[in-house]
């Protein structure tokens, strides 16, 4: 683990703590805290806007873990992102910081800059493709320089399926993320081409459709809309261009069952589409996030009741050659079926994903690419641990057979 001193007290500091993915995160930091508990424990604090608010915070953790010790030995940072001296004062304590303010492409940019300009290490839960592309734009070079790792998307915001008896319900940040995303999606196409990338090579596997019946799991499927396709792409065209490794073609798709669920679909998703272009039709969307998702959304969140009985299945079909076979020779003459499943993915698989990945950062950084930079999870951490830490951690990864 990396070490505290004196001048960076702190292993990781939770910044919006009071938010509220920021109190499940908080809960699970004090929980692996007491897991850690000896001469190697971890050292966190919460940070945040209000004294006050952070106290609350620490009370309801507190209640919630039986852990009445978070009321008096968890340090509280008073930090603002719109207050540059308090965020530099804030990640010069921290070896890493966990941003969970969001919208990001609002909201966190301060904190990446404050922690590359005072020498601390920052993971995410972001699922804002554009955010997350332009960080890697405008920082990496700094972060690189620095010794820094800016490591965006290590939640599990982007989850293709879901399930629960009592209907899966996300918070509004999310919706508020979603919103704005598509709107200024122009914008991800103009950034997009500032990198200058070449295309990566493609072979063999040929692309899916838009909108195709799957035989794998028996129902229509339609693109998937998060940030999935574009964390993964960035990973790969790390992995080729670092590590020299073939590429991998990815593509998701969600589930949506039958035709008549296609034709409701393209219809919100139209009306979606035409309201984010216009600032009413966004702020109707913002002001009436469970309207407008169909309760798929809601300023108040999920229930504890919601998150407790909902988990997700994440299913990857993948096509390819066996080794020692020259792809340029034939079709895909190799198959594998991989799985994922876990809890309730927004707020008990995320905050279990970016709590283990930090911690990662602060035990396996020799372990990490390069001596710093803006890297996505899968470029980050595929020659550490992380993959063994999840399946200690409520989320668990196997190979199927293919049906």
């Amino acid at each position: 683990m990396e070490a505290v001193t004196p001048h960076r007290p702190y292993h990781l500091i939770v910044f919006g703590a009071t938010g509220f993915t920021g109190q499940f995160v908080v809960d699970e930091v004090a929980r692996y805290a007491a897991e850690t508990a000896g001469d190697s424990a971890l050292k966190w604090a919460v940070a945040g806007r209000s004294r006050q608010r952070l106290e609350a915070a620490l009370e309801r953790a507190a209640g919630r873990l039986s852990m009445p010790e978070l009321r008096t030995d968890t340090e509280i940072i008073v930090a603002d992102v719109s207050d540059e001296e308090s965020l530099a004062i804030m990640c010069q304590q921290g070896v890493v910081i966990l941003n969970c303010v969001g919208p990001y492409r609002f909201h966190g940019e301060p904190v990446v800059k404050a922690c590359i300009e005072n020498g601390a290490h920052y993971v995410d839960i972001c699922g804002e493709p554009q955010f997350l592309e332009r960080m890697q734009l405008e920082y990496h070079t700094k972060a690189l320089d620095r010794g820094v790792y800016v490591i965006g998307s290590c939640g599990f915001d982007s989850i293709p399926c879901s399930q629960s008896s009592q209907g899966f319900c996300g918070h509004d940040t999310t919706w508020q993320s979603a919103v704005h995303g598509f709107a200024d999606s122009s914008s991800l196409r103009r950034l997009r081409k500032k990198f200058g990338h070449k295309p990566l090579p493609v072979v063999g596997v040929k692309k899916r459709g838009y909108v195709f019946f799957s035989k794998e799991i028996e129902q229509y499927t339609i693109p998937f809309m998060g940030s999935d396709p574009s964390v993964v792409k960035r990973t790969q065209r790390f992995l080729y261009e670092e590590e020299h490794q073939s590429p991998v073609q990815y593509s998701a798709y969600i589930g949506v069952g039958g035709l008549f669920s296609i034709v409701k679909l393209f219809c919100g998703g139209l009306l979606f589409w035409f309201m984010v272009k216009f600032s009413l039709g966004r702020k109707l969307l913002t002001r009436f996030p469970s309207f407008f998702s169909f309760g798929l959304f809601s300023k108040a969140g999920p229930t504890m009741k919601q998150i407790e009985d909902t988990c997700f299945s994440l299913t990857f079909f993948g096509e390819g050659y066996s080794e020692g076979t020259d792809p340029s020779e034939g079709t895909p003459n190799a198959k594998i079926c991989t799985q994922v499943i876990g809890a309730e993915p927004g707020y008990v698989a995320t905050v279990s994903a970016v709590v283990q990945a930090a911690v990662t950062v602060l035990n396996e950084v020799h372990s990490l690419p390069r001596r710093g930079g803006v890297y996505t999870p899968g470029a980050a951490f595929y020659k550490t641990s992380l993959i063994d830490r999840l399946q200690n951690h409520s989320i668990k990864f196997s190979v199927r057979n293919w049906p």
